[in-house]
């Protein structure tokens, strides 16, 4: 069995072909960074109050209609009722002044029988004001986003076995269509019921486009330009997708508006289709040596330099399921359990409106620290075993998380410094455990492996939209525990990806 990287070792690491593949595939990912966490933007709540119609009411009545409550030690306006209606018309009318010679207390109360009126201070409009889910219909607005999750868990699951059974290049632009024709369709939503059907269908494109251009390029390259894409590219892609996100939302405060804005670049990448090949790899393990060859060829025709006549002399691959052997069982089950620290940097992701008073300034500190976290991951990657990295990097996140339970009241930027750090740990290992993954299963299970751990990390974040300010001790807990799950792992560091599943058992025993 020839090893992949040795027979094309004539084609260099950085050549031409390899440059316009390396940032093609990582301009493909942008689109995720801020499609993965519009709906921020999209599902926040609006201040507002119950709608006052246009009736002859005294300017004092007028202040009074709304009674006022207490919510987190503060007294607000209500969200929620209003003094009746026509018993304030009543008194208006007789001249009667409110909290002077009305008790506001005893008087009766309503709900928002006329609707409701929302602010546009910061948003012209989202979905909540759109579709009025407030008070009894409050429940909606959280279940909107455990709906995109489902999509993004059902596309993880169905697009890695798709990929490993039809291709990648056919996957990725599969689930690029999708996810930019459905998120342009729920601009004509009609109910919310329409849009979360719509959401749905978008979330199952949603990172499993991501999932697909990742396995892709780990395939095509070789040597520290393979380490450079899987850490930095796609995940700095990615990070400044999500950075781009709070200066769309900024500029495009309707909500129809914002989904138009990030769903249009998506027609971009249509002609991409020509420019991006398919994986050798992958074809090698599908006994499509013809085309294998036919891309090697092209790209050294593209990198300048000579080809062999015969490439590939000695490629057969078994295809099996990711539980039939006790080897590949094991490290699937492991790696399941491993990824769950994702539901961490989805909930401290989500989590942005405490890092400053206005949302988009919020949105996008969320985003920036994920640069140096990515940056963090290509030099862990490039220098250190892989074990030793994802450990060091989660117990580092794990534990600052701890320590915010410690932090005292008054000391908020100190808590945010410290939500900082775990997110930065967090996401370093998470991007550390994508190459990981890529690294241990063979060329005809990686894509599934990966769109299956996927899937796994998705489970958690169906609940955070309910549990948004989930205990920072659980998310740490998650992130430690991962840590130590993730020694019972094979190491793979400094070693060639495995074509075939005897390979892979070779490198476990």
């Amino acid at each position: 069995m020839q090893d992949y990287d040795e027979v094309t070792a004539f084609l260099g690491h950085w050549g031409h072909f390899q440059q316009s593949v390396f940032f093609l595939l990582c301009a493909s990912v942008l689109p995720n960074g801020f499609g993965s966490f519009s709906l921020i933007f999209l599902t926040d709540i609006p201040r507002h109050h119950c709608l006052i119609p246009d009736i002859n009411l005294t300017e004092d009545w007028h202040q009074a209609i709304i009674p006022m409550e207490m919510v987190n030690g503060k007294l607000e306006l209500s969200r929620c009722r209003r003094y009746r209606l026509d018993l304030v018309k009543n008194l208006s009318t007789q001249g009667y002044i409110p909290g002077q010679d009305v008790n506001l207390t005893n008087l009766e109360q309503e709900g928002c029988v006329d609707g409701w009126s929302y602010s546009k201070d910061i948003y012209k409009s989202t979905i909540v004001s759109e579709f009025d889910l407030v008070c009894s219909e409050e429940w909606k607005q959280p279940f909107t986003s455990t709906v995109y999750f489902m999509g993004v868990l059902v596309g993880s699951f169905l697009s890695g076995q798709l990929s490993d059974r039809f291709g990648r290049k056919p996957v990725l632009f599969l689930t690029m269509a999708l996810q930019t024709l459905f998120t342009f369709v729920q601009i004509f939503s009609s109910s919310w019921t329409v849009f979360c059907i719509l959401l749905f269908i978008s979330g199952l494109g949603q990172i499993s486009n991501y999932v697909s251009a990742f396995v892709l390029g780990t395939e095509i390259f070789t040597g520290n330009v393979r380490v450079l894409f899987s850490s930095m590219g796609v995940c700095l892609a990615f990070a400044f997708g999500f950075m781009m996100l709070p200066l769309f939302a900024y500029f495009l405060r309707d909500w129809t508006s914002l989904l138009l804005g990030i769903s249009l670049p998506g027609l971009l990448y249509l002609p991409l289709w020509w420019l991006i090949p398919e994986s050798p790899r992958w074809l090698l393990s599908q006994g499509r040596v013809e085309e294998a060859e036919n891309i090697v060829k092209y790209a050294a025709k593209k990198n300048k330099v000579e080809a062999p006549q015969v490439i590939f002399d000695d490629y057969n691959s078994p295809v099996s399921c990711l539980l039939r052997t006790a080897n590949i069982r094991n490290t699937s089950i492991i790696l399941c359990l491993v990824f769950t620290l994702s539901t961490g940097y989805f909930g401290l992701s989500l989590n942005t409106s405490r890092l400053h008073a206005d949302p988009f300034i919020s949105c996008f500190i969320s985003a920036a620290v994920e640069v140096p976290a990515y940056i963090t991951s290509w030099l862990a990657l490039q220098y250190l075993p892989r074990r030793l990295a994802v450990v060091s990097i989660l117990l580092l996140g794990g534990v600052s998380l701890y320590f915010i339970q410690l932090v005292p009241h008054g000391l908020s930027y100190l808590s945010i410094t410290l939500e900082m750090v775990g997110k930065f740990g967090i996401t370093t290992g998470t991007a550390l455990m994508f190459v990981y993954t890529a690294e241990l299963f063979p060329t005809v299970l990686r894509n599934t492996a990966t769109g299956m751990c996927t899937t796994v990390s998705r489970v958690g974040s169906l609940y955070l939209a309910y549990f948004k300010y989930l205990p920072y001790i659980t998310l740490g807990t998650l992130a430690v525990v991962s840590a130590f799950t993730t020694m019972f792992l094979p190491e793979s560091f400094g070693r060639p990806l495995p074509q075939t599943i005897e390979q892979m058992h070779k490198r476990q025993r």
